[in-house]
């Protein structure tokens, strides 16, 4: 004989003032706490990588230079390039490369930024290179 005879084949007892919970909610109370809120946040965005910007040789700014030349003396017929930049990144040190194709609208000369049609601007001083110059 068992302790529990007596009381094992009883009937399940049912609050009269409280509803039965959800299986869904009874679950939720064994959910994985997280006690530093945003650590894991944290963690992802340290893991990510940037890349650093580039520093031209001379060859690489006297050809760009060039390219920018001849984009001045173009600028009435918005020619479409192939720009890569430099952008650097809001949350940490450093950056990445970015490929932008467009028609060019004007060069800001004292804001050293294009402006393409589409409203885009990049700073002069983030290009590595243009390419497909019309």
């Amino acid at each position: 004989m068992s302790d529990y005879d007596d009381i094992i084949n009883l009937p399940h007892h049912q609050s009269k003032n409280h509803p039965r919970m959800s299986l869904h909610d009874r679950a939720a109370q064994f959910a994985p706490f997280a006690a530093l809120t945003g650590y894991d946040d944290a963690v992802k965005e340290a893991r990510r990588l940037t890349d650093s910007k580039p520093e031209l040789d001379e060859n690489q700014l006297e050809e760009l230079d060039q390219k920018l030349a001849d984009l001045m003396t173009r600028i009435e017929e918005h020619p479409e390039v192939t720009i890569i930049y430099f952008e650097p990144d809001d949350k940490k040190e450093g950056g990445a490369y970015v490929t932008c194709v467009g028609k060019i609208k004007k060069i800001d000369g004292y804001k050293r930024v294009f402006i393409f049609e589409d409203a885009r601007s990049i700073s002069i001083k983030h290009i590595k290179g243009i390419e497909n110059l019309d």
